[in-house]
């Protein structure tokens, strides 16, 4: 059986857990959330890049992402960025759905569980 190994711990979470081959990532927000839609997702989606690298994966490997939009009718701006962000690749399973997040200022939280390489 392998270790555990968490990335990121802090007080009340971990941005990462890395189990027995899978990469589980925590809701991933936004630094800057003055951006719109689609500067927010495309932060989201680096992070997402940067905390994968760290785990010896890459966006490649999804096997299912779970996008939390504040409000549905900013749905096509945050495709807008997604579209861009899996091209090139086989887009992964995905579920999306409207929430309230915890920052009223948020627009977008995404979680990934991804296959290392």
């Amino acid at each position: 059986m392998s270790d555990i190994k968490r990335f990121n711990v802090g007080k009340r979470l971990s941005d990462m857990a890395v189990y027995n081959g899978v990469a589980y990532l925590a809701g991933q927000v936004p630094d800057d959330t003055t951006q719109d839609i689609v500067g927010q997702t495309q932060q989201v989606l680096a992070i997402i890049d940067t905390l994968l690298q760290e785990a010896g994966t890459d966006k490649s490997r999804i096997l299912y992402a779970q996008v939390f939009v504040a409000n549905m009718k900013e749905f096509d701006g945050m495709n807008q960025a997604w579209d861009a962000w899996v091209s090139g690749i086989q887009a992964p399973p995905r579920a999306t759905v409207e929430a309230r997040l915890a920052n009223a200022d948020v627009k977008v939280e995404i979680v990934v569980t991804a296959a290392l390489k």
